[in-house]
């Protein structure tokens, strides 16, 4: 089965996301048939900011560790890591080269704004058709700007984009509206059960960064009884910021 297929409306992927070997391979060997990279995680791994353009080396050394692990990858590259069309597109044809599935391609910047979708639409079409399934990602309604979430979502589909990506909602209303705004299979983040999300339509379940926040969470509760759950905000804390 392809990656592509794993896609099913009403019958959603649940995508695990690693963010180094051993949570790879360990997701790997328990069956899951696509493992995701985490910005966040990968980020944190190595003490640089999150979604800011700063892991584009290290993310490439995790694909090459996690390539050859019998299942599909896809891998979050931030927003390209470059505002040029022509440098995001060879660096999703490399990734092709190295056997990836996948991208999750945002259009939000480290500044909490959103790129005009002019210029992301731009992006979208000079990455797809390059053999990797582009997840075209909008940070409206994550970051809070205000812009509107359907409006990136029709435009992101028009550009040949293979999927749509929308985290920072667990309205399940909202979920279905996103839904029948594209013809292209949804993926939201892991939040609402499973069940409900296959209830409304959605194909791909994300779980993000929060494998790597339980596995602090876990790290802590052998220290400390009651360990909470630590938040996205919570470790963005934590790393440098962007330079």
């Amino acid at each position: 089965m392809t990656f592509a297929d794993l896609h099913q409306p009403g019958n959603p992927l649940v995508l695990p996301n690693a963010w180094d070997y051993g949570s790879a391979a360990f997701l790997a060997a328990h069956g899951y048939p696509a493992v995701g990279t985490t910005s966040l995680g990968v980020s944190a791994v190595h003490g640089k900011p999150d979604a800011a353009a700063a892991t584009k080396a290290e993310t490439l050394d995790l694909v090459d560790l996690v390539k050859d692990l019998p299942v599909h990858l896809t891998v979050d590259i931030e927003n390209g890591f470059d505002d040029d069309p022509a440098a995001i597109a060879d660096l999703v044809d490399l990734l092709a080269g190295m056997s990836v599935a996948g991208v999750n391609l945002e259009d939000g910047r480290a500044d909490g704004t959103l790129r005009p979708i002019g210029e992301q639409t731009r992006i979208l079409e000079a990455v797809t058709g390059r053999g990797v399934f582009v997840n075209a990602r909008t940070d409206a309604l994550w970051h809070g700007t205000g812009d509107d979430p359907f409006e990136r979502v029709r435009a992101y589909t028009a550009t040949g984009a293979d999927g749509i990506f929308v985290p920072g909602t667990n309205d399940l209303g909202t979920i279905s509206k996103l839904v029948e705004s594209t013809p292209l299979p949804l993926n939201v983040l892991y939040g609402p059960p499973v069940e409900d999300l296959a209830g409304v339509g959605v194909a791909r379940i994300s779980t993000g960064s929060l494998l790597y926040r339980a596995a602090l969470q876990g790290a802590l509760a052998v220290l400390q009884k009651d360990a909470a759950l630590p938040t996205y905000a919570e470790i963005v804390r934590l790393l440098p910021e962007p330079r």
